[in-house]
């Protein structure tokens, strides 16, 4: 191995503060190279960051279908996983629920053979039906901004796949074997649109093209008692050293290749042994190192949550990309993405600005329950969406609060109150703000929380958020 004795660049930046000092000591990052001997670490680093959205996909995929009938957000692979009802605070499958859509989603294998979607009319209910491959590139997205409300329906296919497709099927052509299909349904939540939407779900259908047409019933799945379904997806990939890792990288390469922008990256695999369509050739790489390439690889993918260059924004003390659903040769930000959200929309589909704390000088302040907040939107400054914009309320792990008056998130739909300037105040606290207040109140917990916004279909003209012509205003104590 040619180790090339050179600084360790935090984030690709370098060292820049102390905040990154302190953070690189906590993940026990080294500041300095500390390889010697042969073999190309620095590229194992690299392999590794462009590696993990396709093992984290098929590591969450092998946990999400891993029943032998549709649970709650579990489905084996091909069935429709359809989400009821919007979670409660007991909920605990998924960090960061959502109160304003209800998913349908499924796990499928188009390697042998197309699989068919079919979509009914919609009308003018928002919904929209990303479908991501193995790379968590979303390669169509079927939905009220692209294609419309009326009935539709579409064959996917797999990488190399030729044949004909009956009349009225459009084909999406995915470039991997991959397919995760992540269909949100907006649902005010009550119970006569609890019943619409779920119409609208039993009204989806997915079967492969080879029963199209006919009555399908799709098989049970198997239970794999090997597989880990109670650990964190994330922790499970991380606790991989970098031998288990490669192995797991090289099988999925066989059917979820790489892109031809990804020449580049593919010549520099072959040097520690990774080549797509083989197996992992370990004798390559210096196994000494197989813990300490993992463990740097994501070190290197957090720290570009704090210093991205501008893929990560902080504006007024909330957080967000645009960057996300389609990342060309950026596997930085695809890896990121796919630590902190795997299932990322496209920006033209849905942005989720989030504060974790205060703005409050060059460090900010964490939220308390125990104080009171607001958020003020100016006089004709609500956020501009087509499709719908909400702010959700978590506590520190990213779960829903209980509260008197069982409200998670806050949205138009609560009919808020404009004041009398005609700007529009969100009441952000653990007691009633009070009778004439509360369409504007936002319960939080006693203790820290953290807020998410989600901007669906954002406006493509000014104002708007995907040019930085609307700027989302901060929240302050009262």
């Amino acid at each position: 191995m040619r180790i090339r004795r050179r600084s360790f660049m935090l984030g690709g930046l370098g060292l820049l503060s102390t905040t990154a000092l302190n953070s690189a000591m906590a993940m026990d990052l080294p500041m300095v190279d500390p390889f010697e001997g042969e073999g190309d670490f620095w590229t194992a680093v690299d392999a590794y960051i462009y590696g993990y959205p396709l093992v984290t996909m098929e590591m969450t995929r092998r946990v999400i279908t891993n029943v032998e009938k549709p649970e709650g957000s579990k489905g084996p692979m091909g069935h429709l996983i359809k989400l009821r009802e919007y979670p409660s605070p007991k909920f605990r499958d998924v960090t960061a629920p959502n109160a304003d859509t209800l998913y349908t989603t499924s796990f499928i294998d188009v390697g042998k053979e197309p699989w068919v979607l079919s979509l009914p009319d919609m009308k003018d209910r928002y919904f929209l039906f990303p479908m991501l491959d193995g790379w968590t590139t979303v390669f169509d997205v079927p939905g009220a901004r692209t294609t419309g409300g009326g009935a539709q329906t579409y064959a996917i296919t797999g990488p190399g796949w030729q044949g004909e497709l009956p009349e009225g099927v459009t084909e999406y052509k995915s470039p991997t074997s991959i397919v995760w299909i992540l269909g949100r349904i907006y649902c005010t939540g009550t119970p006569e649109d609890y019943k619409a939407v779920h119409e609208a779900q039993d009204a989806c259908k997915l079967m492969p093209l080879s029963a199209y047409g006919k009555e399908w019933t799709p098989p049970p799945g198997k239970v794999d008692p090997s597989i880990d379904v109670k650990t964190p997806v994330r922790d499970q990939v991380n606790r991989m050293d970098a031998v288990e890792y490669f192995t797991l990288l090289a099988e999925l390469l066989k059917t979820n290749p790489p892109t031809p922008a990804d020449a580049p990256m593919v010549e520099k695999l072959a040097s520690i042994g990774l080549i797509p369509g083989q197996d992992f050739d370990k004798s390559k790489l210096d196994t000494r190192f197989a813990r300490r390439i993992t463990e740097i690889g994501f070190g290197r993918i957090m720290m570009h949550f704090k210093f991205s260059d501008g893929d990560v924004k902080d504006i007024n003390g909330w957080g967000f990309t645009t960057k996300a659903g389609t990342y060309g040769t950026d596997y930085l930000q695809r890896a990121l993405v796919t630590a902190i959200g795997l299932g990322a929309n496209r920006p033209q589909d849905a942005i989720y600005p989030t504060s974790l704390k205060m703005k409050e000088g060059l460090i900010g302040r964490a939220y308390e329950g125990s104080n009171k907040y607001v958020l003020t939107f100016p006089k004709g400054q609500l956020p501009p969406v087509r499709g719908f914009w909400s702010i959700t309320m978590y506590n520190d792990q990213y779960f829903f609060v209980d509260n008197p008056i069982n409200r998670y998130s806050i949205s138009a739909r609560q009919d808020l109150k404009a004041n009398a300037d005609g700007s529009t105040t969100i009441y952000i606290q653990n007691e009633s703000p009070g009778p004439e207040k509360e369409a504007n109140w936002l319960p939080a917990p006693k203790d820290k929380f953290y807020l998410m916004m989600r901007l669906y279909w954002p406006d493509d003209s000014p104002p708007s958020i995907l040019d930085g012509s609307w700027v989302i205003p901060p929240v302050t104590k009262v």
